[in-house]
């Protein structure tokens, strides 16, 4: 019985493996797209602060691929094996689908307690590394904000164009200021400018030669009749804060960036008598630091929850494809996650106790698993 627990342990330990391993690769892909890549190819950051931004997103990436990776590494194990007529073999010889599901539980709570210490350990102080390196990175290269032939969308409110850059010398600037639903409100252009970097400030400074500008209607910026006279400049001087670009001098640590100590020691500041707050106020803020608590705990027992769902569906599936097993896989994820993700729409309510309904997807998972892993059994 033993060598059929770690045979059965050993497979599946494997498996989650490379499933957790790719999960991550593609969550760090992500990530490195849509935060790194556009920054690294205009000179913002270098290759080796790339790298080192790379290697600290993996345990944030880990906190979220674990649970995926154990339910994809147990279909595709017990997948194989129920394809494979081993599952048949061994029921026969007198093994329960309990005593099967043994091993792979134990490992299931050893991924618990990893995924705890990465959610309230390693994930923060890798999430708050990653925030202050990429902000210190950004201010050692400012004027590499400024790419030459770009739309620039990265000012908030604004889009920039620069047809050419030449160190700090500008031409043919274009500069466009937006409202709230993205339209167009003010536009200013010039043939040639100056591009410097006010460091005690934080903040890019355009001064601009020749330069022209036109404003539009403030309720109705698309109405072209109702555009106000041009003016025009012989020198003017933009300023463009980098504070919401690198971080500024600091990083605003978020809730879902704070270690467990810090959580706990929020939640009883937010319990003690303040006179800048209401007593309504420290109840939601009270709640919402439950709620990520609760978050950061019911994401670990998901790894339970997934490792329930999946052994009766790897024993029933009986198929060697790992598409089908992964598509499997994928799409309760999925259904996992949204429900998450909706219950996380009422952090705001603390009459809902969002806190509290962060576990109902947890429960609802184990409970069907416990029902299909019974059902099995008697099969």
């Amino acid at each position: 019985m033993k060598l059929i627990h770690r045979h059965i342990f050993a497979n599946v330990a494997v498996t989650c493996g490379w499933g957790v391993g790719l999960f991550t690769f593609v969550l760090m892909l992500g990530n490195f797209i849509q935060d790194l890549l556009s920054r690294l190819v205009t000179g913002q950051i270098g290759a080796d602060t790339c790298l080192h931004l790379v290697g600290l997103s993996i345990p944030v990436s880990v906190s979220y691929a674990l649970p995926m990776g154990m339910l994809t590494g147990i279909l595709l194990v017990l997948g194989r094996m129920s394809s494979d007529r081993e599952i048949t073999a061994l029921r026969a010889c007198g093994l329960s689908v309990a005593g099967l599901s043994a091993p792979i539980l134990f490992g299931a709570l050893l991924g618990v307690g990893f995924t705890l210490v990465v959610n309230f350990e390693f994930m923060p102080r890798a999430k708050v590394a990653y925030e202050q390196d990429l902000a210190a990175a950004l201010r050692q290269n400012p004027l590499n904000f400024i790419v030459p032939k770009t739309f620039i969308r990265d000012f908030p409110g604004k889009v920039i164009y620069v047809g050419e850059k030449r160190g700090q010398q500008l031409k043919d600037f274009w500069l466009w200021e937006l409202d709230d639903q993205k339209r167009v409100r003010r536009a200013a252009r010039a043939d040639s400018g100056r591009l410097d970097y006010d460091e005690k400030e934080n903040k890019l400074v355009l001064t601009l030669d020749h330069a022209q500008a036109e404003a539009r209607d403030e309720k109705d910026p698309e109405n072209f009749s109702q555009m106000r006279a041009a003016a025009a400049w012989e020198h003017a001087t933009f300023d463009l804060p980098l504070d919401k670009l690198s971080g500024g001098h600091s990083v605003n640590r978020k809730m879902k960036w704070m270690t467990l100590g810090q959580l706990l020691a929020e939640w009883r500041r937010l319990g003690a008598r303040d006179p800048k707050l209401t007593t309504a106020e420290r109840e939601v803020k009270r709640i919402k630091v439950q709620f990520v608590m609760q978050e950061k705990f019911a994401t670990a027992f998901s790894v339970l929850s997934f490792a329930l769902i999946a052994i009766p569906l790897g024993i029933k599936v009986s198929r060697k494809e790992t598409s089908a097993n992964l598509g499997i896989a994928l799409a309760l994820a999925m259904g996992y996650y949204f429900c998450t993700v909706a219950v996380g729409w009422l952090d705001g309510h603390p009459a809902w106790r969002p806190d509290l309904l962060m576990w109902v997807p947890n429960l609802g998972f184990q409970a069907l698993g416990v029902w299909m892993l019974v059902r099995v059994d008697r099969q």
